[in-house]
């Protein structure tokens, strides 16, 4: 196999190369690391990076027609493996969800094991295959799987198990112009080697005989595959020893190799939090090349997870350079750009829901799959009513069924408001408003004794706001979270006068995913009670909003 490290152009001194790349991409900037302030679509034709400013790890993308779709990751979530729609590559909205239920992957990911925190729903791929969408992925512990859908938006079908070998990651199909269908996959174990398999006609199954070793670093991952004019192009993200990840394309004129390869993207200098990472590889209609990954390996800070940018790319040599070239030839995080497509409005990922339709909001996802006739959006039209029920371990909220979630947009504050009925809760039951990582804190009504209270606990700290009377059954509950990732807390028994409560809550990372929020119930004593949600709007900073 030959490596072809990126090296400066021989002929120009380093400091004159950097100068040379800056202006030759005179409408990139690396303004500021994404991490407050603007994002997105700036109205004026051009947008700031990262485009979603979330949690939207392991991004996979690809066009079909005009239309672009994105997906990523979900861990334990559920509906697993989020679908996002855009026009623009810029502008996008939840769409769908892949996986509707999860115990057809397995049983630890349901409400009564809730045995997969940081595993589930890992990297995928999606494609368009033969008037098809075709999302393949991988969890870590049940093995690989695929869906398809003829539409995006749904519904998708019934998940298949393509193999049931554990370990396998990140897979990605790919159809050769004699329609032979292969499957790219990282191999168990410590040395995460590249693999290609034959896939069946229908792309239910792999040919185990049929393996193939295309590249054998030890620690590779997110793998795509493409085919342009002739030429196979493996994309995937390792590991380089003792440092950062860096992204490597592999290209060869034979499926099978060999292969020589290219670092093509690499860090943002001192920055490893928003690295470039994962991602997937497109063209516009008008011929452009774009670039979408996400940001950062998780670690302390990052409570918005791992937040997707969309980079251009320059075709150098017969590599797709992605972002801004630095000296060593490689693409580096490009922080603001013009757009690819211009004429469509600016649009954010949904996040209020007055819970006025009887289908779930596509933003939303339950912490595992929720147990069946505990929750209901027709039993009291527009209102969500969470019934109650005992978690697998008493008091704790990791443990707890059917509890509603969305990603925080970590873009420069917000502020969370939710009204709740409380006149069907029971003894022992507890609801309201959750913000959770490792961490968890809620604000919600407690009752016991046939008293309600509010109560803030914050990681164990409980913080008494009031006993409420019995005529006193309507209750807001308020987060107000600043650009740093902290939240205080307030309630109201008119949504007009609010109350703060408590010490603020510091968000962060845990089990490879950031800070979330959303609604939670749960009765420590019995299956009894209920609460009804009559709204949750969660407004946060825009993408004209600048907070430096």
């Amino acid at each position: 196999m030959k490596f072809i490290s990126p090296k400066p152009l021989r002929a120009l001194p380093g400091w004159l190369l950097a100068v040379v790349t800056f202006f030759a991409v005179s409408s990139w900037a690396v303004a500021d690391v994404g991490n407050y302030g603007a994002w997105g679509d700036q109205g004026d034709g051009t947008f700031k990076n990262p485009v979603l400013p979330g949690d939207f790890s392991d991004p996979d993308v690809i066009r079909v027609g005009s239309d672009y779709y994105f997906i990523t990751s979900t861990f334990q979530y559920s509906p697993g493996m989020a679908v996002l729609h855009s026009r623009d590559l810029v502008n996008w909205q939840y769409l769908s969800h892949c996986v509707a239920d999860l115990t057809q992957l397995g049983p630890e990911l349901n409400w009564d094991r809730m045995n997969r925190y940081n595993r589930g729903i890992y990297a995928g791929a999606i494609r368009y295959h033969a008037g098809r969408f075709q999302v393949y992925f991988t969890t870590m512990d049940e093995g690989v799987f695929m869906t398809t859908a003829t539409n995006a938006a749904g519904p998708w079908g019934q998940v298949t198990c393509v193999s049931n070998r554990h370990g396998y990651d990140d897979p990605c199909p790919f159809w050769d112009d004699d329609g032979q269908a292969y499957l790219l996959l990282s191999t168990p174990g410590k040395k995460w080697w590249t693999h290609i398999f034959k896939l069946s006609a229908d792309g239910k199954t792999i040919d185990p005989a049929s393996d193939r070793i295309i590249d054998d670093y030890q620690s590779s991952e997110g793998n795509k595959l493409y085919k342009f004019n002739g030429t196979y192009y493996v994309f995937h993200n390792q590991v380089v020893p003792h440092g950062p990840r860096v992204g490597v394309m592999m290209r060869s004129t034979n499926l099978f190799g060999p292969y020589e390869k290219k670092i093509i993207l690499e860090d943002f200098p001192g920055r490893y939090d928003r690295q470039p990472n994962q991602g997937g590889l497109l063209q516009t209609e008008a011929g452009d090349w774009w670039f979408i990954t996400h940001q950062g390996r998780g670690e302390t800070g990052t409570y918005d997870g791992r937040p997707a940018s969309l980079l251009p790319v320059k075709w150098v040599d017969g590599w797709p350079i992605p972002g801004v070239m630095d000296r060593h030839g490689a693409g580096t995080i490009a922080w603001s750009g013009k757009k690819p497509v211009n004429g469509f409005p600016l649009q954010v990922p949904q996040s209020d829901d007055e819970f006025s339709t009887p289908l779930m909001a596509p933003q939303w996802e339950w912490n595992y799959q929720p147990r069946a006739g505990k929750w209901s959006l027709t039993e009291r039209p527009g209102w969500l009513r969470l019934h109650a029920f005992p978690p697998l371990k008493p008091g704790d909220f990791f443990k707890a069924g059917d509890t509603l979630t969305q990603r925080i947009m970590g873009c420069g504050g917000g502020t969370v408001v939710t009204k709740l009925d409380i006149s069907g809760m029971a003894d022992g039951q507890t609801a309201g408003l959750c913000l959770f990582w490792s961490e968890v804190c809620t604000l919600g009504v407690v009752q016991h004794g046939g008293v309600w209270q509010v109560e803030l606990n914050n990681r164990g700290t409980k913080t008494i706001g009031a006993s409420l009377k019995s005529n006193q059954t309507a209750v807001w509950l308020k987060s107000l979270i600043d650009d740093q990732g902290n939240s205080t807390f307030a309630w109201s028994l008119d949504g007009k006068t609010f109350q703060s409560i408590g010490d603020s809550f510091p968000f962060g990372w845990g089990n490879y995913r950031g800070t979330r929020l959303g609604i939670y119930s749960y009765n420590d004593k019995a299956d009894a009670g209920y609460v009804d949600v009559d709204f949750f709007h969660y407004t946060y900073a825009g993408p004209h909003t600048r907070n430096k």
